[in-house]
């Protein structure tokens, strides 16, 4: 009886191993197979601008003179301060940029209910440009932009800027499918060894995990855009007194 309860054994243990019942105790062999979820809504608190992808990415641009050649000058829009201080009279610009470029990734994502580590996002993740619903644009600063393309403006004419004018756009981050690209470690997906921006394939209609839902008043605090709020406002309420005058 003792040698039949052995061999029994022996092939009940077999049978679960050829299952793969006890592979999801082995670390880092679980693939990923259930639902991305952002875990809420970023908010650019300043803008109101909202995104339920994996990050939110702010870009501000002044109109500015730029130096093409020897006295030959052209204004074009630039995301760094060009410096006018040796350029030919008339072509001055700003000291500096009333607002802030800013990025930011979600700190709740997760795959499968498991927490997937930043830097997946950072190397695989891809910024798509889209255009926000202003809605919830504060008084104030409505009343310094107005829509242009897919952002705003503080020119009063779109098509004719004037060198000190401001544009905003914004964009949100995508995954593509994490299938061989992560891996489970202590609970955490965190990026493969071989996973490489380069091996991400452009996230497309029908390719990427489903992504969780999530209720729209479902904000998730972001203290660097609080904190900033305040500042920009007074910023941008300096620069249009100094314009006007």
């Amino acid at each position: 009886m003792k040698r039949i309860a052995v061999v029994t054994a022996g092939m009940l243990a077999a049978w679960l191993l050829a299952s793969g019942a006890g592979s999801a105790q082995v670390p880092g062999t679980a693939a990923p197979e259930g639902v991305l979820s952002p875990g809420g809504e970023l908010v650019d608190r300043e803008f109101g601008v909202g995104t339920h992808r994996f990050g939110l990415d702010r870009r501000v641009e002044m109109y500015q003179w730029l130096r093409t050649g020897h006295d030959r000058y052209e204004q074009a829009w630039k995301a760094a301060l060009v410096d006018s201080s040796d350029f030919a009279p008339g072509h001055e610009n700003p000291p500096s940029i009333p607002l802030e470029s800013r990025r930011v990734w979600t700190q709740e994502a997760t795959l499968d209910g498991r927490p997937i580590d930043v830097t997946v996002l950072k190397v695989l993740g891809r910024w798509q440009d889209f255009r926000p619903n202003f809605s919830r644009l504060p008084g104030n600063l409505s009343a310094t932009f107005q829509p242009d393309g897919d952002g705003l403006t503080s020119s009063e004419n779109p098509l004719d800027p004037q060198v000190g004018d401001l544009r905003v756009t914004w964009r949100e981050l995508a995954l593509p499918p994490l299938a061989g690209r992560v891996k489970l470690v202590d609970g955490v997906w965190q990026l493969a060894p071989r996973a490489t921006p380069s091996s991400a394939s452009p996230v497309s209609a029908g390719t990427a995990l489903p992504i969780a839902p999530v209720p729209s008043d479902d904000e998730r605090p972001l203290w660097p855009w609080v904190l900033g709020g305040v500042a920009v406002l007074l910023a941008v309420t300096g620069w249009l007194t100094r314009r006007r005058r």
